[in-house]
């Protein structure tokens, strides 16, 4: 879905900065939710080193690519040859998500210079995102709250990569049988609840979980993310149209 514009009736008063404080505010609002991206981390190093990747290439994967559902598709198609093409269209429909994100953000932060402004960015996934809009509507103006959110979650991917890799014995059936692989879906459902304003919400998102849903049966792997995030929007658009 389409996210709604993140300061309601306006951004609070002073406009929007970006400081080391806003950083450090992120880093620890962030900090609860790191647990669950250590478990998840250490699950997707498992399931690389199943899959024949080196050590030191997965933990450079998650280091730099730093996109948790992205990197499992991969894995899902990793072979030899690569399948190069097929795994960069499934990367990008997955990945697309931050589309809206983004632009969801831009009446927040789309007054800074460019530079504080992508900057802020360089670390956006929907976990900082959906804490930062939580921390907007207390009051935040600060910028550099999400990019802080973004910097606890990165090295919270990148270490609990390094120790998947790093745990003898262990296997990809090992991860689903105890269940790893479900830790990052049960987060997310719970920032769903926390998200909801009432029930303004219901039909955008009841529309983009039909349309993904349906997409997952119609379309090529993975472009039931984008499909049904667009849905979701135009469905929000039409709702608030008829309410103006």
């Amino acid at each position: 879905m389409i996210p709604p514009s993140i300061d309601g009736h306006g951004l609070p008063p002073g406009g929007p900065v970006f400081t080391m404080a806003g950083v450090a505010r992120g880093m620890r609002d962030l900090l609860p939710v790191s647990v669950s991206i250590v478990i998840f981390g250490v699950a997707f190093g498992i399931a690389a080193g199943s899959a024949g990747l080196h050590a030191w290439i997965a933990v450079l994967m998650s280091g730099v690519v730093f996109a948790g559902a992205s990197q499992f598709a991969a894995l899902d198609m990793w072979q030899e040859p690569v399948p190069w093409v097929p795994l960069m269209l499934a990367v990008f429909a997955i990945n697309a998500r931050h589309l809206p994100l983004g632009a969801s953000l831009y009446s927040w932060c789309g007054r800074l210079p460019v530079l504080q402004r992508y900057g802020a960015m360089v670390l956006l996934t929907d976990a900082n995102w959906a804490l930062s809009t939580i921390a907007v509507e207390r009051g935040e103006r600060d910028v550099g709250h999400i990019f802080g959110g973004g910097l606890t979650l990165w090295l919270s991917w990148t270490i609990g990569t390094g120790l998947g890799v790093a745990i003898p014995g262990i296997t990809l059936a090992d991860v689903q049988r105890y269940g790893l692989d479900l830790i990052f879906v049960t987060f997310f459902a719970c920032t769903l609840v926390g998200l909801r304003r009432g029930r303004i919400d219901d039909l955008p998102w009841l529309v983009a979980g039909v349309v993904a849903l349906g997409s997952v049966w119609l379309l090529p792997p993975n472009w039931h993310v984008l499909v049904g995030g667009l849905a979701g929007g135009v469905a929000g658009m039409l709702q608030r149209g008829e309410r103006s």
